[in-house]
């Protein structure tokens, strides 16, 4: 069996954070939905599951971070080319999102990065192989 992550993220409005993702591309799994949650596919072996803030603090016995003011984590997504990672965070920024970072260009390596609805930083990225190969 291939190992698979559900990252669990806590939000304040679980249905615009739900309609936040869904205008990503990334589809609801409805089989796992419920009051308090609304995972998303990412892709085969990636979740991501929306927790409302008051259940997600049951799960984790902790305070959530304020995102304003703090981060606790990067989610960092690899895709396939350049134009996809501009597709990702064109439509991150239409949906509602902020710029996180300007734009990462080191010729080998592209990225974008953004905030959610609900400050959590995202950074979409791609590597060209024939560049990193042609930098050793």
């Amino acid at each position: 069996m291939t190992t698979k992550i559900a990252v669990n993220l806590p939000v304040r409005d679980l249905a615009e954070s739900a309609r936040f993702f869904s205008a990503l591309g990334f589809p609801s799994d409805e089989r796992l939905t419920s009051a308090n949650t609304a995972p998303h596919v990412i892709s085969d072996d990636i979740y991501v599951v929306l927790v409302t803030d008051s259940h997600f603090k049951t799960i984790s016995k902790r305070q959530t971070p304020d995102t304003a003011a703090t981060c606790e984590a990067i989610m960092q997504l690899q895709v396939e080319s350049r134009h996809r990672v501009d597709e990702l965070a064109d439509k991150a920024l239409v949906a509602g999102a902020l710029p996180a970072n300007e734009p990462n260009d080191q010729g080998f390596l592209y990225g974008r990065s953004f905030r959610d609805l609900d400050g959590h930083h995202w950074d979409v990225f791609c590597i060209d192989p024939g560049a990193t190969e042609k930098q050793s």
